[in-house]
């Protein structure tokens, strides 16, 4: 079979974490590699405040449908091309921004998949089917289910219309921008405040009504992590290149000056 898994969709299925890392720096198709051996489920290809220009994007999509970790972009807009270009070009999920109604939700989940489903335009080989030849209604089908649709809460409307949203059908895992939700809460990086807690609660239980499944983003220490995946969270965006490469150079740094000849 040609078709490549959605290794990320099946860890969340199975009802297990299925957990990513943020792409900022990385600009080469070996991160792909890397993050794979480093046990990560999912790439996050961030296209919103990222400078990765789409071609990069493309091709470490592409390098990572390889090694069977999942490609996820997260898009800048709504509008159906943002996501046609990276599904058209190996991501197997769409990350949208700044979701806070479930007309917001339809939109872009129609934007993803093929007719019946949504409103998807077919362009031509599929990297999701190892550009294998089939009917088009197979082809269709195969990479529907095989796509994944994360819209992100990252508003105090997106937490009241959660439910509404976690109703929509195409839509598969909700995911709070925690940072932007404290933003908007008048509450920044208070990650702590009963306020966070109480969103996470709010948008784990729309889920579970719904089938569908709660991210989380934003929130990289171990006790908050710690503390949301235990209330319910699978889909775990756990930190970025550049978090990795500030904390890992920093003790590296530290650790050689310590030698160092007083």
């Amino acid at each position: 079979m040609s078709t490549v898994p959605n290794h990320a969709l099946r860890q969340l299925r199975a009802g297990k974490l299925a957990i990513g890392l943020g792409l900022r720096q990385a600009r080469t198709v070996d991160i792909a590699q890397i993050a794979k051996t480093c046990g990560y489920d999912w790439l996050f290809i961030d296209c919103e405040h990222n400078s990765m220009d789409l071609d990069t994007a493309a091709q470490i999509a592409a390098a990572s449908l390889a090694v069977g970790i999942t490609p996820i972009a997260r898009v800048a807009g709504f509008e159906h091309w943002h996501a046609s270009r990276m599904l058209d070009n190996g991501a197997q999920g769409i990350v949208f921004p700044h979701v806070d109604t479930a007309s917001d939700a339809k939109r872009v989940a129609d934007a993803c998949r093929y007719p019946p489903v949504g409103k998807r335009s077919m362009g031509g080989g599929l990297q999701q089917l190892g550009f294998a030849s089939m009917p088009l209604a197979d082809a269709a089908r195969i990479v529907n289910e095989e796509t994944m649709v994360v819209v992100m809460i990252e508003s105090p409307q997106g937490v009241a219309q959660c439910e509404e949203i976690a109703a929509v059908k195409g839509v598969d895992a909700l995911l709070i921008g925690t940072n932007d939700l404290c933003f908007e809460m008048g509450i920044p990086g208070q990650f702590n405040d009963p306020k966070v807690a109480e969103a996470y609660k709010k948008v784990i239980a729309a889920c579970r009504k719904h089938g569908k499944f709660p991210g989380m983003g934003g929130m990289y220490t171990p006790e908050l992590l710690e503390r949301h995946i235990a209330m319910g969270v699978q889909l775990v965006l756990s930190g970025s290149d550049y978090n990795l490469i500030m904390t890992a150079g920093k003790q590296r740094a530290d650790l050689v000056r310590g030698f160092e000849k007083k």
